[in-house]
């Protein structure tokens, strides 16, 4: 080393940095880790103090995005009423009602509801989303409802085909409830109804308007007695997915009509 430094052989320092760069890197790894762990130990109760403060910031951050969150959701479930309103003459809406809880074990998806009869909720009031109809109020207390789904088999619907005009009425049962799905019955022997087709409501009962989408229609098919025929429909909402509802407390031709079953 001496010798290379009095000469100033580059070719010597090249073979003597060759020979000791193994060592060089080896000992740079080893200062970096002390260095490291001493700087860990010394500053140890700042990164403490810096990681509380960086948490704190998170969770502020996430409840912001939480009440945004929220806010979006009541602004959408606002226009969900406005669009219902507007677009449903005659039909009186509740506020937006919240799903609180749902009946255990109950395949045809009955809920509650965080309104009831302080809010001017009535037993057999219909319920609804802007995609369709839902259920019917089923019990009333004075701050929650339970809601039947259009799932039970104690419901069923005068209802008709929007492109054929061909009318029937809806059952459900448990079968059927295990694929979300209802069965429309009493449909014209010679019908046009096909897979598809838009199923509402026909209001004749007075217990809900017309015009409130049930679902939509599947294959038809000749019924038991040959009289008639059946069909297949799956709802337009799905009663274990939702959220937020609104019920119907009054419209046009309410409590008029024969009663459905």
């Amino acid at each position: 080393m001496i010798y290379a430094a009095v000469s100033s052989s580059n070719a010597i320092s090249s073979a003597i940095g060759r020979a000791f760069s193994p060592i060089q890197k080896f000992s740079n790894r080893i200062s970096d880790a002390v260095t490291e762990t001493i700087d860990m130990l010394i500053n140890a109760r700042d990164y403490y103090d810096e990681n509380i403060r960086l948490k704190e910031e998170m969770a502020e951050l996430i409840a912001q995005m939480s009440d945004y969150t929220q806010v979006m959701q009541e602004n959408d479930h606002l226009r969900e009423m406005i669009d219902l309103a507007e677009s449903s003459d005659g039909i009186e809406l509740s506020e937006p009602c919240t799903v609180i809880g749902r009946t255990a074990n109950d395949v045809y998806g009955s809920f509650f509801i965080d309104k009831g009869e302080k809010d001017g909720i009535e037993y057999y009031d219909p319920v609804v989303t802007a995609n369709g109809f839902v259920g019917y109020v089923t019990e009333v207390e004075y701050t929650y409802s339970k809601v039947t789904t259009v799932l039970s088999n104690d419901i069923s619907l005068g209802v008709y085909c929007v492109r054929t005009g061909e009318t029937g009425v809806t059952e459900g049962s448990y079968e059927l409830a295990l694929d979300g799905n209802i069965r429309m019955v009493y449909i014209p022997l010679e019908c046009e109804m096909r897979d598809g087709d838009i199923i509402i409501t026909s209001g004749y009962s007075g217990l809900v308007p017309r015009g409130l989408v049930v679902g939509r229609a599947g294959d038809t098919f000749i019924a038991p007695n040959g009289l008639s025929r059946s069909g297949l429909i799956t709802p337009s909402v799905d009663p274990l997915a939702l959220k937020t509802v609104f019920v119907i407390t009054d419209f046009d031709g309410k409590g008029s009509g024969y009663e459905e079953e």
